[in-house]
């Protein structure tokens, strides 16, 4: 979804696609079982690049309405084979529908899917990876439109019952106008972890505080680029310093198999600010491959820790 004129700060992230294709060019179907996984997503399920959804730059309100109908019409499309049927338990229908992974685009595009979603499966819960909370109230402005923006969308979705109150962000180091901020996204549905958190709790913990929230609720995937601390991923349009590493960030996601996710996304990468060698595509790239294993995964993988044997001698 090329979609970026809804950002607060730095465009650009219409050229996100782009930027995780081409960072993605040494990834295969052929060659992508992860010894971190212990599995290759590509043999577990059918993928396929849906191209991109054609969306207007010059008018917000069709773009969303653009981006709805793409997901609707994609959600509609048959599943062939049972190697992926996970989700026709959690749709009201009790049909298995396709599970979507988007590359974005500004965070916007969050709001449109989860129109979508709450079509097929009611309200959602949402693990949402950030450096900023995105639940800042609509205040509104000229237009009805002026509402939508990327900070905005989470609070949009809350007022129109498309999420459920167990949601949860990750990664949170953004500053705000007030506490009243965070009394208003409890009110919204979530529950943050800090990205400081990581250094008290450890990656384990938070994976547990996760699972705990979301339960066997639908579950919806929301991965801002940002999370990263930007000397890894400098490429995004709202950077803030001291953030989560990639592995640490990784090993996160691993823990998370399991959960019933019904999509996924990863927004926020504008390669135009890419200090060397497209880093911050290729890093997503890596990330998409981890957000297909959680797809076609029932659980967390077992950790295979091999250490070198001490001879007897050298005791």
């Amino acid at each position: 979804m090329p979609f970026d004129t809804a950002t607060s700060y730095r465009p650009g992230a219409r050229f996100g696609p782009f930027a995780i294709r081409s960072g993605s060019r040494r990834q295969s179907a052929a060659h992508s079982y992860a010894l971190e996984w212990m599995a290759n997503p590509y043999n577990r399920a059918e993928v396929i690049d849906c191209g991109d959804v054609p969306v207007s730059p010059y008018d917000n309100a069709l773009a969303v309405d653009q981006m709805e109908t793409a997901y609707t019409t994609l959600l509609a499309r048959p599943v062939n084979g049972s190697a992926s049927a996970r989700t026709a338990k959690l749709a009201h229908d009790g049909v298995e529908h396709p599970r979507i992974l988007t590359l974005g685009g500004d965070h916007t595009i969050v709001l449109p899917i989860l129109r979508s979603l709450h079509q097929v499966y009611g309200p959602i819960s949402v693990i949402h990876f950030d450096a900023h909370i995105d639940t800042w109230p609509s205040l509104g402005g000229i237009t009805e439109q002026s509402k939508v923006t990327h900070g905005t969308f989470f609070t949009l979705a809350f007022e129109e019952g498309l999420m459920s109150n167990t949601s949860i962000h990750a990664g949170i180091r953004n500053k705000l106008q007030g506490p009243e901020l965070v009394e208003h996204d409890e009110e919204v549905g979530f529950e943050l972890i800090m990205a400081d958190d990581i250094d008290d709790l450890g990656t384990d913990e938070i994976v547990k505080h996760i699972r705990q929230r979301i339960g066997n609720s639908p579950v919806y995937l929301s991965f801002d680029i940002d999370t990263i601390d930007p000397g890894q991923a400098p490429a995004t349009g709202t950077p803030e310093p001291a953030g989560w590493t990639g592995r640490e960030t990784k090993r996160i996601l691993r823990g998370l198999a399991g959960l019933n996710f019904v999509g996924a996304d990863i927004v926020e990468v504008a390669p135009a600010y890419d200090n060397a060698g497209d880093i911050t595509g290729i890093l997503a790239a890596g990330l998409a491959d981890d957000f297909l294993a959680l797809f076609v995964t029932d659980e967390p993988p077992k950790r295979q820790v091999k250490r070198r044997q001490t001879p007897a001698d050298e005791l």
